[in-house]
């Protein structure tokens, strides 16, 4: 089943075709890299699927909804999260209340209702809290749930950015190098969590640099190019592909 469908998107900025009639689709339960070089226009292709940026033309079709004229919140309610390049996590408040953040999408208490502390909003509260803790302990970072969100080291809060994309409880999930920064190690880990993150039911478009966890989790690959799409494969047919090896090697005299 096909649960994202994007058709002759179209993005311009001025005199530069940022994504320029890009098509392709995501399988659900799958996890699909989107990769290019430099300034190849993933992240404002990541931007115009998220509703941060509306398409020139185009569609982006999510499970039974188009969505290419919603904003982020509501492409969000309908199940699409993500997260970002550069980390955003909310400073002075704690790792767990920074997953919060992000489960509190599903509250049906109101302000003036959570001002009040009815009995109802306490009960709903509460399940927020332990549903929050429950994915720390998936990921790995229960330990720090009292700690304040920006003194963790740089790994653990790239971990939490995904705790809180989790939250939101997405269908699918659009990781933006989710391994900008990261060790060794920190990137053999966090793809291990990408591949059990896809193992619980949850599809996964990807953009990232590091080809090696490119090549070790995704089941299909795009890549762009100066905005325009120049291959949509399986990993091994993609490293074989005459105008990837072009794009990344350049050509020989």
């Amino acid at each position: 089943m096909t649960i994202l469908e994007v058709r002759d998107l179209n993005k311009r900025f001025g005199g530069l075709q940022a994504v320029g009639d890009v098509s392709f689709s995501v399988q659900q339960g799958s996890i699909k890299a989107l990769i290019g070089p430099n300034g190849a226009g993933k992240t404002t292709l990541f931007n115009l699927l998220s509703g941060m940026l509306p398409p020139d033309s185009g569609t982006i079709r999510f499970i039974n909804d188009d969505v290419q004229r919603l904003q982020p919140y509501q492409v969000a309610a309908l199940g699409m999260s993500r997260t970002f390049q550069h980390i955003r996590l909310f400073p002075h408040m704690t790792a767990l209340e920074n997953i919060m953040i992000g489960r509190h999408m599903h509250s049906k208490a109101g302000f003036i209702a959570g001002m009040l502390s009815l009995p109802w909003t306490r009960k709903e509260e509460k399940t927020v809290r332990e549903r929050s803790l429950d994915i720390m302990a998936f990921l790995g970072i229960a330990d720090f749930a009292d700690t304040e969100a920006t003194s963790l080291a740089y790994g653990q809060q790239r971990i939490l950015e995904l705790g809180r994309a989790l939250a939101c409880e997405p269908k699918l999930l659009l990781l933006d190098e989710p391994a900008a920064g990261l060790n060794m190690r920190e990137t053999a880990e966090m793809a291990k969590l990408i591949s059990r993150i896809r193992d619980t039911g949850i599809t996964v478009l990807l953009v990232e640099h590091d080809m090696s966890l490119v090549m070790n989790i995704s089941d299909e690959i795009v890549v762009l190019s100066y905005g325009q799409k120049i291959a949509d494969d399986k990993p091994l047919a993609i490293q074989k592909n005459p105008e990837v090896i072009k794009v990344y090697l350049g050509e020989e005299e």
